[in-house]
């Protein structure tokens, strides 16, 4: 393919696709009729919490095994990694002993982290400029913002939407639970070496697992009925991956009102898109779901250019061509310079003091807000491990 950096305009036109879709089948490493675990939730707003299934009584039900936000949280720091990561800015905050990329961070350039540092007067610079909508700036600390959104939430309100969405569901499950009992190494108590506790047992002589002696792993504790565990699902309808480069949204990126910037900042971005769209992540997901591609007839990956007009064309596009082209066009548009900043505690009293003050007058919380919304900001992926 050629080197020339105008090679992919015909996806920054109106006259383009309007998208970049994938639909790519994906089994359990065990095989098609492998167990699977799905993330579960924290109860609220009327969910009990558990596994997201969708789905009739009687009919099919749907699993959503991994989140746009989650998706998002796992593409997105392969820019980290050497073969990308001087196609954006490297910023890193150290906090206490810990260094945090803000590549790695969940609200991206609208993060805690990073807005309780020396950045935040340039970052809110930077949010207010989108809003007038100028996004140079924030593509020259946080561009990945622009990729998969942003939302600051806390502060300017400012907020681009998501350019790559990506879900993976399970089709059809069958829900599992577990039981599980467990026991220790050697019997204390027969073997003299421990006295049994006169409370151990319950009135009925069933051994309390919330007892010390039973959480400190001296004696067996067997999982009750009530205490049964999700144990996964089957997906006999398949598992699919669902993706979508909205190529539409890039005329949203502009540089203002100068027509020769803003095509230097959409290549740019683009070529950044289209290298985490041609990479998606890869097969772990979490403890117990292992997932590859599904390569019996009439799965594997279909990848389509969707047009305004409904018509698909094979998207036919490589990583390595994707990879090139982003080289080339973070050259022209002049990638960002790496920071090392430390986070501030006092800037983050600062920042509470006035969360309380929007508290006491009566307003909703802008936190709050940023929280149940779809943001783009993802939430999810912490709220998924926290609940694992």
């Amino acid at each position: 393919m050629s080197n020339d950096i105008t090679r992919f305009d015909k996806y920054l036109t109106s006259a383009g696709p309007a998208a970049l879709v994938i639909r790519e089948y994906l089994v359990p490493v065990e095989g098609p009729d492998g167990v699977l675990f799905p993330p579960t939730f924290a109860s609220g707003d009327g969910f009990p919490g558990g596994y997201n299934i969708d789905g009739e009584a009687n009919g099919e039900k749907i699993a959503l095994i991994d989140t746009v936000g989650a998706q998002s949280n796992r593409i997105e720091p392969i820019f980290t990694e050497p073969e990308y990561a001087e196609l954006v800015p490297q910023v890193v905050i150290k906090a206490g002993a810990k260094f945090v990329n803000l590549l790695q961070a969940s609200h991206r350039a609208g993060d805690a982290i990073v807005r309780c540092t020396p950045l935040q007067v340039e970052l809110e610079k930077a949010f207010r400029e989108l809003l007038d909508g100028n996004a140079t700036a924030l593509a020259k600390i946080a561009p990945t913002s622009l990729v998969f959104g942003v939302w600051d939430s806390r502060k300017t309100q400012a907020k681009m939407p998501r350019l790559i969405a990506s879900t993976i569901r399970a089709y059809n499950v069958r829900r599992l639970t577990r039981h599980a009992q467990f026991n220790p190494t050697m019997d204390y108590v027969a073997a003299g070496v421990l006295t049994e506790p006169e409370d151990l047992r319950d009135s009925e002589g069933k051994i309390i697992g919330k007892h010390p002696f039973a959480q400190r792993g001296f004696t067996h504790v067997p999982i009750t009925k009530k205490e049964n565990t999700h144990g996964g699902v089957i997906a006999d309808g398949g598992i699919r991956r669902d993706a979508t480069l909205a190529l539409a949204a890039l005329s949203l990126i502009k540089a203002g009102s100068d027509k020769e910037s803003t095509q230097r900042l959409q290549r740019y971005i683009l070529g950044l898109a289209l290298v985490a769209f041609t990479r998606l992540p890869g097969g772990y997901i979490r403890q117990g779901t292992l997932l590859v591609s599904d390569t019996r007839d009439g799965m594997g990956r279909q990848s389509n250019e969707v047009f305004p007009d409904g018509r698909r064309v094979p998207f036919a596009v490589t990583h390595e061509q994707a990879l090139a082209f982003a080289k080339d066009a973070a050259k022209a548009f002049g990638v960002g310079e790496n920071r090392n900043v430390v986070f501030d505690a006092k800037l983050a009293e600062t920042d509470l003091k006035e969360a309380k003050k929007e508290g006491k007058g009566g307003k909703k919380s802008k936190a709050k807000k940023a929280d149940a919304a779809d943001s783009g900001a993802d939430a999810e992926q912490n709220a998924e491990a926290k609940a694992e």
